[in-house]
This record gives structure tokens, C-alpha cells and sequence, in this order.
């Protein structure tokens, strides 16, 4: 009689177990449309730009790595969830785990496109502005 009680716990657990995690992958979709990905900047023309105006620019990079970094921070444990439920035999995680990686990558994407236009302005403005 112990052991059926034990038994049936068990699996009542198991159950509520694999309901919060459906929960919280069914809630990965609905959760990355909060993760917001950020508008990058408008680079300066380093040829013609101030001092003034590349600092100002350098700044507006900065923030938006910073912003970045918080989208992808906030993809990370959907992408996690999303990457158990697929282990767990989900069918349906395979196509989420693909979005949310596609997002991630992008992300990353727009940040070195974004560090290398600023770099090749700051060239570009130290070749116009010799010392």
C-alpha cells in the first residue's frame, strides 16, 4: 500500500513537472517577443566628422552594446528552455531553439557590423585629421 502511495506521487510529480516546463517553453514564445533587439546607430562619417561628433558617436555605440548585451542576456534562458524541452522529445522546441538561436546570431551579427563601420570611421577620421 506504501508503495503505491510512493507510486502514485511520483508520477502526479513527474506530471505537474512536465506542465511547468511545457508552460515555460509555451511561454518562450510569447516571452522573446519582450526581448526587444536594439536599434543600432547611425555611424559618423569619420572623413568629415569633429572630434565632438566621433566621441559622441563612440558613445552612442557603447550604449547600444550595452543594450545588446541585455537583449541577448534575455534570449539566453528561452533559448535554454527551449533546448530542454527539445532534448526531452519535443518536436515543437526544434523550430523555437531555431528562432532563438537565428536571433541570438543576429544579434552578434549587427554588433561586429556595427564595430567594424565604427572602426573604419575612426581610420578614416584620423587619415582627415593627421596630427
Amino acid at each position: 500500500m506504501f508503495f503505491c502511495l510512493k507510486l502514485v506521487r511520483k508520477i502526479i510529480m513527474n506530471k505537474i513537472r512536465l506542465a511547468l516546463l511545457g508552460l515555460a517553453l509555451g511561454s518562450t514564445v510569447s516571452v522573446a517577443g519582450e526581448c526587444v533587439p536594439p536599434e543600432p546607430p547611425t555611424v559618423p562619417n569619420g572623413d568629415s566628422s569633429s572630434m565632438e561628433q566621433m566621441l559622441a558617436g563612440q558613445k552612442t555605440v557603447k550604449t547600444f552594446q550595452a543594450a545588446n548585451l541585455e537583449y541577448m542576456a534575455c534570449l539566453e534562458p528561452q533559448i535554454t528552455a527551449a533546448q530542454t524541452e527539445l532534448e526531452s522529445g519535443s518536436k515543437e522546441a526544434s523550430a523555437a531553439v531555431k528562432e532563438l538561436e537565428e536571433r541570438y546570431n543576429e544579434a552578434v551579427s549587427v554588433e561586429e557590423g556595427l564595430a567594424e563601420k565604427f572602426n573604419a570611421a575612426i581610420r578614416a577620421y584620423k587619415a582627415a585629421n593627421p596630427r
